[in-house]
């Protein structure tokens, strides 16, 4: 459960999803992601050094560039786990308690 949480951290960023959307087509380079989200180079290390931390994406250095592409093996597992312990939950009505909160 650990992991999962600290995967949602990392996702509770609008800048990080805003680089995974950018990266989900094809891996991209870092100065593609700087120009794209008007960031600082800084910034974008921060935000991939967290990203890449939890698992999410996957880094190749090619020269004095970093490039970045999704993790779909990572992103797969957390997709499952949303699903089948939220979504299948609600699809199936579970009541956890008849017990009226007073």
């Amino acid at each position: 459960m650990k992991e999962y949480v600290e995967i949602f951290k990392a996702l509770a960023d609008e800048n990080r999803l805003k680089i995974l959307q950018i990266i989900s087509g094809a891996e991209h380079c870092a100065c593609d992601i700087q120009d794209q989200l008007n960031l600082t180079q800084p910034t974008i290390s921060h935000h991939m050094k967290v990203l890449q931390q939890v698992g999410v994406v996957n880094v190749r250095k090619s020269g004095r560039w970093m490039h970045y592409s999704i993790n779909k093996e990572k992103l797969a597992l957390v997709w499952h786990f949303i699903n089948d312990n939220l979504v299948n939950n609600l699809n199936n009505n579970i009541v956890v308690s008849k017990k009226e909160c007073e």
